[in-house]
């Protein structure tokens, strides 16, 4: 199962992290209005751990010129119809550790109508989680919760309560309304972005989310498997403009007809369904290059990757896949020789226990080093840790199965002999191998 992850600058989590950590500022009780007063917005964004609400915006009714974090206090509810949460991650105060005068987006000015709140996250801080992971007979996987803040500024007595809205900057770059309807009745959900780009044909990257991520809403992958970061610049400069497509199955990408997970054995109930899908956003988006359709997944849409390509190598130009769920021993010697000539980049991490690297990836690779392939590539970890160095570096280990973090911090450089992966000899990060990827050099040397 995977759950919600995203990195956001090493700046940006230094700041929030030391806020998670340091102690909370000693103030008098709050006021508790009888009715709603101001009103705010959320900030969530996403992290290697998941979402969280990093800050809050107040709408003011007069103009100011500064703002002090040690005037206001946050308390937060949190509630679903999913499921009852303890009372710890029901309600609490989060930590301010900066205050700074705004637009309405939370941008700084320095005069202005708003206040920003800058709040502590952190991975062990749950009441900052704007999503819930849940597994029962009401939900499964991650759903929204309602999330609101009760803010006060304790000098003046003001309260804001009345939530007007909620800001995502890399999710709110995406179309999130896009609906698939294939002939046999399956209907998929899918968020997709457009690069600003004057080029006449661009690469598409396709992201396919895990097990945790299923449903109606494409913002949850988007945040849960941080598949935004395929729109920001940093990846974006890297294909010199992309465009994004990240399906999502009311399900799981596994789930076989009975609704139970599949490695491979049977088939999957979704494949028909994704492969017209993509088909139809290829040709219906005349910017898009044909010639260069990449493919990536993780967990679930990892198996769902290696599926397709397995189904349909001629779609695509090059496959990305963390956390293989697709067990070796459901794919023949004749499927594994008719993909030795696509480029595919493995991820994985040694203590993964979902996925077992023995049973999927490793196998998998060896296999297809075997049949001649030469642009297959593995990146195989011990552990997954702390990539910022903020709550532990190395010494803070995330689940084993968490290996996408490296895939999409792009920091994922060597195969798995530790060599650096190289282009024309010069060593390369896995997304900027991807950029350079297409139909017609499938079978060059690296």
């Amino acid at each position: 199962m995977t759950r919600m992850y995203s990195l956001p600058p090493r700046a940006a989590v230094a700041c929030l992290a030391l806020l998670a950590a340091a102690p909370s500022h000693a103030r008098g009780p709050s006021p508790a209005p009888s009715e709603p007063e101001g009103e705010y917005r959320i900030v969530v964004e996403g992290y290697d751990w998941g979402a969280a609400v990093s800050r809050v915006i107040l709408s003011l009714d007069e103009t100011v010129t500064s703002a002090d974090a040690n005037d206001y206090t946050v308390a937060v509810t949190r509630h679903t119809e999913c499921v009852a949460l303890p009372p710890e991650q029901a309600s609490g105060d989060r930590r301010v550790g900066h205050a700074y005068v705004s637009d309405p987006n939370g941008a700084f000015v320095a005069e202005g109508r708003h206040v920003t709140l800058v709040l502590g996250v952190a991975p062990h801080s749950v009441l900052g989680a704007p999503l819930q992971y849940v597994v029962n007979d009401k939900c499964r996987g991650n759903v929204w919760v309602d999330y609101d803040f009760s803010v006060t500024d304790t000098e003046r007595g003001r309260v804001w309560n009345r939530k007007t809205g909620r800001i995502s900057p890399l999710v709110d770059r995406f179309d999130l309304s896009g609906k698939f309807v294939h002939e046999d009745g399956t209907a998929l959900t899918y968020a997709s972005y457009a690069p600003d780009t004057a080029r006449e044909k661009s690469p598409l990257l396709i992201w396919l989310h895990g097990g945790g991520e299923g449903g109606t809403d494409p913002s949850i992958p988007l945040l849960a498997n941080r598949a935004a970061n395929y729109a920001s610049d940093e990846i974006q400069v890297l294909f010199d403009g992309a465009y994004v497509l990240v399906p999502q199955t009311p399900g799981a990408w596994m789930h076989n007809r009975k609704g139970e997970m599949t490695r491979g054995a049977e088939d999957d109930v979704y494949n028909a369904a994704l492969i017209a899908l993509i088909r139809e956003y290829v040709a219906t988006h005349p910017g898009v290059d044909p010639d260069r359709v990449f493919l990536g997944g993780c967990s679930n849409g990892g198996y769902m990757t290696l599926k397709l390509m397995l189904l349909h190598p001629d779609d695509f130009a090059a496959g990305f896949i963390s956390s293989l769920a697709y067990g070796s021993e459901f794919i023949s010697d004749e499927q594994i020789r008719s993909i030795a000539h696509l480029p595919i980049w493995f991820v994985h991490s040694a203590d993964d226990t979902t996925t077992r690297p023995e049973q999927t990836v490793l196998p998998v690779y060896e296999r297809l080093k075997a049949a001649g392939a030469q642009g297959v590539y593995l990146s195989y970890y011990d552990h997954v840790v702390d990539i910022t160095g903020f709550f532990g570096g190395k010494d803070y280990r995330y689940p084993g199965h968490w290996s996408w973090i490296y895939l999409h911090a792009n920091l994922c450089r060597r195969d798995r002999d530790g060599n650096p992966v190289r282009l024309d000899g010069r060593p390369v990060t896995i997304m900027e191998w991807l950029a350079a990827q297409t139909k017609a050099n499938r079978m060059a040397q690296p």
